[in-house]
């Protein structure tokens, strides 16, 4: 068995979460089916992007001349630490959750 402990005062989410109660219930089986398939969407967009990722890696490590602006060149870096920023909030995310799912 195990027990979700996610505290959403951890995740700045507490006020969504007012009022709602903090009595533990059992998810039921057609909930538990839902929570699994947005994680596997989760799973699949993560696999559409390490595609994607790969594809860039290829084109920049080709022996194809690659030529840009000074303007296009920084929007790629910007971009690029955007992405980068965003994958480290997630996967610290998805740890805090890990550890906030418990085997009991």
């Amino acid at each position: 068995m195990y027990e979700i402990i996610a505290n959403p005062e951890d995740y700045q989410i507490d006020h969504l979460v007012n009022g709602t109660g903090n009595a533990s219930m059992e998810l039921s089986r057609e909930e538990r089916n839902n929570w699994a398939g947005e994680i596997i969407n989760f799973n699949e967009k993560l696999t559409d992007f390490a595609k994607k990722s790969k594809e860039l890696a290829k084109i920049f490590s080709s022996n194809d001349k690659i030529s840009a602006t000074p303007a296009s060149l920084k929007t790629l870096k910007v971009q690029l630490f955007v992405i980068n920023d965003s994958l480290n909030s997630a996967l610290a995310i998805a740890d805090k959750l890990e550890s906030d799912i418990i085997k009991k």
